[in-house]
């Protein structure tokens, strides 16, 4: 029997869209409703790991959720939840944590509870989630990450070999949209935080190549359909246009 947590890493400094955690969708800031469908999956207890003080105060009065002021030069969202594990839990009750990202206002209690789906069927380190890639330009978008994994036998968990911003694996046969939701065992963030980035991430920019090339293992879940994730100002627009409709 698992006991997990959720930790929902947030900031203001973001990149391509600065203040996005803070957006304003429908009169409700996007951190905000994230947390709450974070709490409709009812799996364990759900925190905001804030790095900065202004997305700690805009959350500390919703109801069920609460919050933990971390670093704001962590460097990624990974160090942000295990900064915040270190505060929330230091006795290591919560064996695992599921790292739902800051900017998946459209995400489903039901995809939140099939990240677990990895950990709880197997002995992997991580879990996350992939769903099957329908169009050729989602199939040659560099920002859709695609997951070398393969289901069989009807299955709806696999091991995840690798991931690329490429269209891979070649041949005929589908390919899969990783989406970057993860359940990690604790043991698994600790040991994956403390290593320093790999050289195939630092090549293909991507975070879980470090794990991989460390020798941890990645579950993938398969759903039907990947929640639209908020990375530009347009992205931002069709998620004001599909929940205020």
């Amino acid at each position: 029997m698992m006991h997990p947590v959720i930790v929902i890493p947030a900031r203001l400094a973001s990149t391509r869209l600065p203040r996005k955690a803070l957006a304003d969708i429908g009169g409700v800031p996007m951190i905000v409703r994230v947390a709450q469908q974070a709490l409709k999956a009812d799996i364990g207890p759900v925190y905001v790991a804030a790095g900065d003080q202004e997305i700690y105060d805009c959350v500390s009065d919703v109801s069920g959720v609460k919050t933990v002021l971390t670093d704001p030069t962590l460097p990624s969202g990974s160090d942000r939840v295990n900064a915040a594990l270190g505060v929330i839990d230091p006795q290591g009750v919560y064996d695992c944590v599921i790292n739902v990202q800051g900017d998946l206002p459209l995400i489903e209690p039901q995809q939140i509870r099939a990240v677990l789906q990895p950990l709880h069927e197997h002995q992997w380190d991580i879990g996350t989630l992939v769903t099957q890639i329908q169009s050729d330009e989602e199939r040659a978008a560099e920002s859709v990450v695609k997951a070398v994994c393969a289901f069989g036998d009807g299955r709806s968990v696999t091991r995840a070999l690798y991931f690329s911003r490429q269209a891979v694996p070649w041949g005929e046969g589908p390919l899969w949209h990783h989406v970057g939701l993860y359940a990690w065992r604790r043991e698994a963030l600790q040991h994956f935080v403390s290593l320093p980035p790999s050289l195939l991430e630092q090549r293909e920019k991507l975070e879980q190549l470090r794990a991989l090339e460390a020798g941890m293992s990645i579950g993938c879940s398969r759903i039907d359909k990947a929640p639209l994730g908020v990375d530009t100002p347009a992205d931002l627009e069709e998620v004001r246009r599909m929940l205020c409709r």
